[in-house]
């Protein structure tokens, strides 16, 4: 059999302030998003359900 490359179960992404310091990472996982603080030793979950219901309403709407 050969080789390949395993499926990607995450994306990262870093948030960066303009000054270019790093105010955390978003961790996007098919059962949930997840945030990491610059500096943290630990990250923070919310389910996609609590997740889609807090963006719902607190959330401004955009255009797709």
């Amino acid at each position: 059999m050969a080789n390949k490359f395993s499926p990607q179960t995450f994306v990262d992404h870093e948030i960066v302030a303009g000054d270019g310091k790093l105010i955390g990472t978003i961790r996007i996982k098919p059962s949930g998003v997840l945030w990491a603080p610059r500096s943290a030793k630990q990250w923070y979950r919310l389910t996609l359900a609590k997740f889609a219901k807090l963006i719902e309403q607190n959330g401004t709407q955009q255009k797709k």
